[in-house]
């Protein structure tokens, strides 16, 4: 079950690199989902506050740059750590998915994000890999 588990960290873990480059070199500062929560429109937020396209621009880079290497630790644990039976691997996996995957999914939610599902089946995914590295030692 440990090697499911690690294929399940995995799938996460590429998951997370592929929304932090989506970050990084493909969201724009305002997604439709954002001006809706705000109750206005992307041109009406964007004209009111000049410069805030580019200041988020800037924070979506470091955002994305957090997310893809939070990927990058989940598929090196994974792949090291959680393999060879470590139990501290399973610690940091278990607090690394609550403050990452869950934490964002929890939010999406908050702000009923068009991505709020996908990112719940993401942290579903992780959470049955921890239940099936707890279950294999």
């Amino acid at each position: 079950m440990t090697s499911i588990a690690a294929w399940l960290f995995t799938i996460c873990g590429i998951s997370l690199v592929g929304i932090g480059g989506f970050f990084l070199v493909g969201r724009p500062p305002l997604l439709l989902e954002d001006a809706r929560f705000m109750n206005s429109s992307t041109e009406e937020i964007l004209g009111a506050v000049p410069g805030l396209g580019s200041w988020l621009r800037h924070v979506f880079w470091v955002l994305g740059g957090y997310i893809a290497t939070t990927g990058l630790l989940v598929l090196y644990v994974t792949n090291t750590s959680l393999r060879s039976g470590s139990a501290g691997a399973l610690a940091v996996l278990t607090v690394a998915g609550m403050t990452s995957l869950g934490w964002m999914s929890a939010v999406n939610f908050l702000i009923r994000s068009d991505f709020r599902w996908a990112l719940l089946c993401l942290a579903l995914v992780w959470t049955l890999g921890l239940f099936l590295a707890v279950a294999a030692r």
